[in-house]
């Protein structure tokens, strides 16, 4: 026993040795983030089998690489690479406890779009328990600090790191065919990350989105106009007939687009601690004249907000990776809401009480058309008006009353809430409810900053009912992602009563609110599935404007024809009958795994949601919009819009004149807000 040990111990001081040390030691705290921090959902034993060993290629051919240099530079070069490859693991873990999803070179790209007020959310998110991936780099410098184990200065033999090498690419070579074997179309289908990370490893995940970005650059500026007929054929052999009694029921009419931020479905109706949470949402979605839809979905993917704005204004899909508004928004040719109802004689204005390059929206805006951004430095600023993503939202939307007021009528006007956003903090003085008793820290101050954004709208409603807007609007509600992630079941079983909630409630609860509220509006709750892909063509055929021609992968809600498929960013989907998460069939109305299901239907279903995916895609990917020129709408230039605090107030100041459409003209330009009733505190 002893001679063994010795062995073992000479083998240890070898850089050789090392190395291998240093891989095992990696595997170990790798398989321990897998099973611990991320939800790969591992199932049989040659899954679990791949997820030991995936970790095992990558850094055997990075920590083989110290081999090929000589003495103590070895070991400093492993420890470097050890230190950087668990930053980058910390980081991963971080950002996947509250996105479900890992750090891609396009999010990285566009960090500097989304960094803003990102503070307060790190430090609610960390974990003791997740500074444990460091604990190798740390073992490792203390085995050579106190010398048990001493650094070989020996020059090897060529042969050793070259074997090295080739081995590590043999492995991941079996790694990659085993994986293949499981799941074949691994890294040619569009897949969720999961996958990737769960057969290949997060570090051949890394490089797998290295090369897919790569390759998405050379796409564009290979794209031709010949790209688009494949889409345009599918655009045609799947439209639907927009509902003609409801078409053109808004015609004229103002347009508001109310971002509830964070906002599930199922805060309507809900009660905690006695009392209703919003109580002012509940009321618009149960009256006669507002459209209600419960089975409308989230589709968002890495871009959350941003890909919510993109489905919403252009009916498409966001990118598997990153933000489409922050890769491509600056560049690339959109046919978006702003700019079809400009065209439509509409005045078109967003509103966001943050700074104007978050999602990159002061570039993303020109290219969609909007004549307006009313960003942060329209609106005055003090410390106690902001709270996590921005303004607080009472006080956002009576700031915003005073543009709203000056927009020419009829007018396109979109307003993004924050305060309902992670973390879910509220100053205590804004607080109206207690906090849930989960014990989740993420979950429980949910209803709190819901109820405030409720509040918020009870009070933007009342305006516009005080100022006669409610007659000559259409308000249109939204919630733009899931508030509460799948990494938070415990919490979510005991807010919603479901014993054990699983994949396939989670997968239902990505409903976000959808209404649309007008004076005169038949009205109703509608059980059509449908997502936000489905936003656009319902609102453009509501305001009375043609969408054929419209390169559009949603469809009409009200339609007859409307598809009830709702695809989701990783290929997952939802219907009325079959709900498919991974690689799992469920019957919509059980829950249950359905088992009767036919491989055919499987594969129709599967095919639709991955069809409509990658031409989304590729219309994204190679700027093809820039090919297509309809008749009745004309492409935006982005030097025609300006965005500057003194050149908009120039042009609604223009705007004042006798025969003035906006509601400030129409009052002899006797402004409006004595009439918005506010309780926020921080303006008494």
């Amino acid at each position: 026993m002893k001679r063994i040990i010795k062995s073992f111990s000479n083998f240890l001081n070898t850089r050789l040795g090392f190395v291998i040390l240093a891989v095992v030691l990696y595997t170990i705290k790798t398989v321990y983030a897998y099973t611990t921090k991320f939800n790969l959902g591992v199932k049989g034993s040659l899954q679990t089998f791949l997820m030991v060993i995936n970790p095992i290629p990558v850094m055997l051919l990075l920590f083989g690489l110290a081999l090929y240099m000589k003495g103590r530079k070895s070991y400093i070069f492993l420890l470097i690479i050890d230190f950087l490859d668990s930053v980058w693991l910390f980081s991963n873990i971080l950002y996947y406890r509250e996105f479900s999803d890992f750090l891609t070179m396009i999010l990285i790209k566009g960090s500097g779009s989304v960094s803003n007020n990102l503070g307060k959310s790190i430090m609610g998110i960390v974990e003791p328990t997740d500074f444990l991936v460091f604990l190798d780099v740390l073992v490792l410098i203390l085995l050579l600090s106190f010398r048990v184990i001493r650094m070989d200065v020996k020059r090897l033999k060529w042969r050793i790191p070259i074997l090295v090498s080739c081995l590590a690419a043999l492995l991941f070579g079996a790694n990659l065919t085993l994986a293949e074997s499981d799941r074949s179309g691994l890294l040619t289908r569009t897949f969720d990350n999961n996958y990737i990370v769960k057969y290949l490893g997060l570090n051949a995940f890394n490089v797998y989105d290295v090369v897919k970005t790569t390759k998405t650059s050379a796409v564009k500026s290979k794209a031709k106009s010949s790209d688009l007929d494949s889409i345009k054929n599918y655009m045609k052999a799947n439209y639907a007939k927009p509902n003609v009694e409801y078409s053109g029921v808004a015609k004229g009419k103002n347009v508001f687009i109310i971002h509830l931020e964070s906002f599930q479905q199922y805060l309507i109706d809900y009660k905690w601690d006695g009392q209703e949470v919003t109580p002012n949402l509940n009321k618009i979605y149960h009256e006669n004249n507002t459209l209600s839809f419960d089975n409308f979905f989230n589709q968002v993917g890495q871009g959350k907000t941003a890909d919510a704005e993109l489905m919403l204004e252009n009916s498409l899909f966001g990118l598997p990776q990153g933000a489409a508004m922050v890769t491509d928004g600056t560049t690339n040719t959109f046919q978006a809401a702003p700019a079809i109802l400009d065209q439509q004689g509409y005045t078109t204005a967003s509103f966001h009480g943050d700074v104007p390059s978050f999602w990159n929206r002061d570039n993303t805006y020109k290219s969609w058309g909007y004549d307006y951004f009313f960003s942060n430095n329209y609106y005055k600023q003090k410390k106690s008006y902001n709270i996590g993503y921005g303004m607080k939202d009472k006080i956002f939307l009576r700031d915003s009353a005073q543009y709203i007021q000056q927009l020419p009528q009829p007018f396109y006007a979109k307003l993004i809430t924050v305060t309902n956003h992670y973390p879910y903090t509220l100053d205590k003085k804004n607080q109206s409810i207690s906090k849930t008793d989960t014990g989740d820290s993420t979950v429980d101050g949910y209803v709190q900053t819901a109820k405030y954004l409720d509040q918020s709208i009870g009070e933007f409603m009342d305006w516009l009912k005080a100022t006669g807007l409610d007659k000559t609007s259409m308000v249109v509600f939204y919630g733009d992602h899931y508030g509460i992630s799948d990494n938070h079941k415990k919490a979510m079983s005991k807010i919603t009563g479901i014993k054990n909630f699983n994949d396939f409630d989670n997968a239902q609860y990505q409903r976000v609110p959808f209404m649309i509220h007008m004076d005169g509006l038949k009205g109703g709750i509608n059980h059509t599935y449908g997502g936000e892909i489905d936003v656009l063509p319902t609102l453009l055929n509501l305001l009375g404007v043609d969408d054929s021609n419209k390169i559009q992968f949603g469809s009409d809600l009200l339609s007859p024809e409307h598809s009830q498929l709702v695809a989701f960013r990783n290929g997952n989907f939802v219907s009325p009958d079959v709900t498919k998460v991974g690689s799992t069939y469920y019957n919509t109305k059980t829950g249950k795994v359905d088992k009767k299901i036919s491989s055919a239907e499987k594969s129709k279903l599967s095919n639709k949601v991955t069809t409509e995916l990658s031409l989304s895609d590729r219309v994204i990917n190679g700027d093809l919009l820039r090919f297509y020129n309809p008749t009745d709408f004309t492409k935006v230039d982005k030097k025609d819009y300006s965005y500057k605090k003194s050149t908009a107030l120039k042009k609604l100041k223009k705007a004042r004149t006798k025969n003035g459409t906006s509601i400030l003209a129409q009052n002899d330009n006797k402004s409006l807000m004595d009439l918005y009733q506010t309780d926020a505190p921080e303006l008494k």
